[in-house]
């Protein structure tokens, strides 16, 4: 049996990894001439690379790792849990006990009327269960015509074929195609598109194109609305204070379902449990993954309000399910993490402790000539890069490259911080301390100022 230990040279590591693994989203050709890098540890907020290096995790991982690395008790609970029942399905009339204790205590844990879970093995499965799920409800209900979900352009959905569909970026759709019956409105990004309005009635704009496409859809054809109270992978866009409560009013005024991703929001990452929370609004059904298990395990799933549920449960089968749907190993571990969530009061500590205190320090960024906007809601921000602050302008360089020069200055400097186009983002593990978020703004800072002087050497302090 072929065995790679620790200790394998680092270029030896990189050469196997290039010549066997295809990496998601990845230009595979390049990275292998670069050569990847390769974690071989993880504690708390830190990674610790196959060259020693000690990285602080900007991101949790793929924002998922809400409870930190390096929890024994989550592997204790993995291995109790293979040893006494390490795999059996849900579909033919049974159950298990880790599904049965997690879809109680998620019930616990969400809005008042969500009360069912539907499990996945991640988010974009739960979002294609999704898009099958509103379907067949209008189906039983009579209305078999409202098919069509709306969803925004830049959302992000997941990469499989339905929750690709979902989402509203052109790449993943130039790869495959989309699924029909899914139509995009725009996104409520004030910064790049808000023009000369004010963050109010550009939210009000964005929120109110919902309401014109319904009806130039017909509401008789249109099933639900679907979005990210923060777009996350879109650039954590957080959106202006009156978007949110016009959607809840127009998705309420036509009757139709509104699906809540919380993938990225889900459990604490905004101050809240849910980021439905956080924004006062009341979804029919929320996407639910990553934060579920804190990344430890695969597991996704759909938290169904009770009237959505009761629907699709009285009319015969619902034909819909995976092999690893509530798997209990999964099961077992997410419990466990929910549970170090609440007895370590996490959450709390988000709000009240590490919110705060990243606020003071990460809106002080906007001081520096590279920065033209800081937003952050919990414990994901971004930072709008601009060759123009006063004009809120782009820069002449491709999307993108900008962006690209911080990251890289970013991860030579030992802080995962991860760019989308010409903006910066961050999502740490929720454990984080404000000792470690100086660490992290300290880190930020030397990264852009390495970036800022590399592109005004190289003549790319540049407007559009």
């Amino acid at each position: 049996m072929n065995k790679i230990t620790n200790h394998m040279p680092t270029a030896e590591l990189q050469a196997l990894d290039a010549a066997h693994h295809m990496h998601p989203f990845t230009e595979n050709a390049a990275l292998a001439k670069k050569g990847a890098r390769i974690m071989k540890s993880a504690k708390g907020v830190w990674l610790t690379d196959t060259e020693g290096h000690k990285i602080i995790d900007g991101m949790a991982g793929l924002w998922c790792v809400n409870i930190g690395y390096g929890r024994t008790e989550l592997g204790d609970v993995a291995k109790r849990q293979m040893d006494e029942l390490a795999y059996y399905n849900t579909f033919f009339q049974t159950s298990h006990i880790p599904a049965i204790a997690l879809a109680a205590k998620i019930a616990e844990l969400a809005p008042k009327g969500m009360n069912r879970v539907f499990f996945a093995g991640s988010g974009s499965e739960a979002n294609d269960t999704n898009i099958r799920m509103v379907r067949r409800y209008w189906d039983i209900k009579g209305q078999s015509e409202k098919r069509i979900i709306i969803a925004r352009n830049n959302g992000y959905h997941g990469s499989t074929l339905g929750g690709g569909s979902l989402g509203g970026m052109s790449g993943i759709h130039a790869h495959g195609g989309k699924i029909a019956g899914i139509v995009h409105i725009g996104e409520p990004n004030w910064w790049a598109q808000g023009g000369e309005m004010t963050p109010h009635d550009f939210g009000l704009l964005r929120a109110r194109e919902l309401e014109e496409k319904i009806l130039e859809l017909g509401v008789e054809n249109v099933a639900a609305f679907i979005g990210e109270p923060v777009q996350g992978a879109g650039g954590v866009i957080i959106p202006p204070d009156s978007y949110w409560p016009e959607i809840q009013r127009i998705v309420d005024k036509y009757g139709i379902l509104l699906i809540a991703d919380e993938v990225i929001t889900g459990f604490g990452r905004t101050g809240n449990w849910f980021g439905s929370q956080t924004f006062g609004i009341t979804p029919h059904i929320m996407t639910i993954a990553k934060g579920l298990s804190s990344g430890y395990q695969p597991i996704g799933g759909s938290i169904v309000c009770d009237e959505v549920a009761d629907v699709l449960g009285s009319h015969g089968d619902f034909n819909h399910g995976y092999t690893y749907s509530g798997h209990p190993v999964a099961a077992a571990v997410a419990l466990k993490n929910l549970e170090i969530m609440q007895d370590e009061k996490i959450v709390e500590h988000v709000r009240d402790v590490a919110n705060p205190y990243l606020w003071k320090l990460w809106k002080g960024l906007e001081e520096h000539p590279l920065v033209g906007e800081a937003k952050l809601v919990g414990l994901m921000g971004s930072i709008a890069l601009t060759p123009d602050k006063a004009k809120r302008a782009r820069f002449a360089s491709e999307t993108g490259t900008v962006g690209y020069r911080c990251r890289e200055r970013c991860f030579a400097n030992n802080l995962i911080m991860r760019h989308v186009g010409d903006r910066m983002i961050i999502a740490p593990p929720l454990v984080i301390t404000p000792d470690e978020i100086d660490i992290l703004i300290a880190r930020a800072k030397t990264s852009l100022d390495e970036c800022y002087m590399g592109l005004k050497a190289d003549g790319l302090m540049v407007s559009a």
